[in-house]
C-alpha cells in the first residue's frame, strides 16, 4: 500500500507484556479428610504375646529355680582352672580352624584340578574323613601305637631311614589337634569348593582375556567373590569347631568341659559346674557372631548397592521411629483441644 507524501506511518501497536503469573494459594488443609488407618494384624500380635509369656515363663523358672545355684555358678565363673580351660578351647579352635582351612583349600584346588590323580585322591580324602564319626577318628588317633607300634620315613618296600615309636610322639593335646584338623578340613574344603564354584564363570574369563595368570586369576578375582559365600559357613563351622573341642575331654585333654568336669569330681555340683562352662560357650559364641556379622558385611561391599545395617543403625533407626510416633502421638492428641478453644 503506497501512502501520499508527507504523512508518516503510525507506529505498530506494541503488545503488553506478560506479567508473571501469581503463585496460586495453597489449599487450605482438609481437616474432615479421612485418615488411611494400616491393617491391624491381631493375630500377630497375639502370637507375639504368648511368645513373651512362655518367654518369662522360661526365664522365671531359670531364675527362681534353686538347683542352678547361681551363687556357686558366679564362684567359679572366673576361677582359674575354667580360665584355663577357657584358653585352651580357644587356642584349640582358633589352630584347627587355620590348618583346617589351609588344608581344605589345598584340598578343594585338587578337586577342581584338570588332573584325575588329584582330584580322586581328594575326593578320597573327603569321602573318609565325612563319612567317620569325629570322636571315632579321636579314639583312632589316640590308639594309633596299637595299629603302628613306630613311624618310618624312607624307601616304600625298602629301607628305612628315620623312625619314631608313636607311643612317645601322639599325646593327648596333640592327638585332639590332628583329629580335629583332618576331621575339619574335609568340611573346609566342601565349603572352598562351593564358593569358587558360585563365581559366575565369565568372571574368570574376562581375567584371561586381560592376560592375568591362573593363579592370580584365583586370588585376586576369584577368592574375593568366593568369600561372600564362604564367610557364613566358615563362621558356622568355627562356631561348632569350638563347640566340637568338647568333645576332647575323652582323651583327658585339659579344656573348658573338663576343666569343669575335674571340679564337680571333687565338689559333686554337678549342675553350676555345667552351667559356667554352659555361659561361657554362650558369651564366646555370642562374640563370634557379631564377628561373623562384620566380616559377612565386609564382603558384601561389592554384591550389593546397600550394605546391612549393623545392630547401632538399627537401634537408631528404632529410636528414631520411637520419637516421630511420640510426636504425632501428641500432636494428634493436642487438636480438639486447640479446636475447642476456638
Amino acid at each position: 500500500m503506497v501512502m501520499p507524501s508527507g504523512v508518516t506511518p503510525a507506529p505498530a501497536a506494541v503488545p503488553p507484556r506478560k506479567q508473571p503469573d501469581a503463585p496460586a494459594p495453597s489449599p487450605a488443609p482438609d481437616t474432615d479428610a479421612p485418615r488411611i488407618v494400616p491393617r491391624r494384624n491381631v493375630g500377630r500380635w497375639i502370637g507375639a504375646g504368648l511368645a513373651l509369656l512362655l518367654f518369662a515363663m522360661l526365664l522365671n523358672s531359670v531364675v527362681r529355680n534353686d538347683a542352678f545355684q547361681w551363687s556357686v555358678v558366679g564362684r567359679y565363673f572366673t576361677t582359674s582352672a575354667v580360665l584355663d580351660g577357657l584358653l585352651l578351647s580357644l587356642w584349640l579352635t582358633a589352630v584347627v580352624m587355620v590348618l583346617g582351612f589351609l588344608t581344605g583349600t589345598v584340598l578343594a584346588v585338587m578337586r577342581l584340578s584338570g588332573n584325575p590323580v588329584l582330584r580322586t585322591l581328594s575326593w578320597g580324602y573327603i569321602w573318609i574323613f565325612r563319612s567317620t564319626p569325629l570322636l571315632v577318628q579321636l579314639l583312632f588317633w589316640f590308639n594309633i601305637g596299637a595299629l603302628y607300634p613306630t613311624l618310618g620315613l624312607g624307601i616304600p618296600f625298602g629301607p628305612q631311614f628315620v623312625t619314631v615309636q608313636t607311643v612317645n610322639l601322639l599325646g593327648p593335646t596333640l592327638t585332639a589337634v590332628i583329629g580335629l584338623t583332618l576331621h575339619e578340613s574335609a568340611y573346609a574344603a566342601e565349603v572352598v569348593r562351593g564358593g569358587i564354584l558360585s563365581v559366575d564363570s565369565g568372571q574368570t574369563e574376562a581375567a584371561q582375556a586381560l592376560g592375568l595368570s591362573r593363579r592370580r586369576t584365583l586370588r585376586r578375582i576369584v577368592v574375593p567373590q568366593a568369600m561372600r559365600s564362604i564367610v557364613p559357613t566358615a563362621g558356622n563351622m568355627l562356631i561348632g569347631t569350638l563347640k566340637g573341642t568338647s568333645i576332647v575331654s575323652v582323651l583327658a585333654v585339659h579344656d573348658l568341659l573338663y576343666s569343669a568336669q575335674l571340679i564337680y569330681n571333687q565338689t559333686y555340683q554337678i549342675i553350676p559346674l555345667l552351667m559356667v562352662a554352659t555361659l561361657w560357650y554362650i558369651a564366646v559364641t555370642t562374640a563370634l557372631s557379631i564377628a561373623q556379622f562384620y566380616v559377612e558385611r565386609h564382603y558384601a561391599r561389592g554384591g550389593s548397592r546397600s550394605l546391612p545395617p549393623t545392630p547401632l543403625q538399627r537401634l537408631r533407626r528404632r529410636l528414631t521411629a520411637l520419637r516421630l510416633w511420640l510426636r504425632r502421638a501428641t500432636a494428634a492428641d493436642a487438636r480438639p483441644a486447640i479446636g475447642g478453644d476456638r
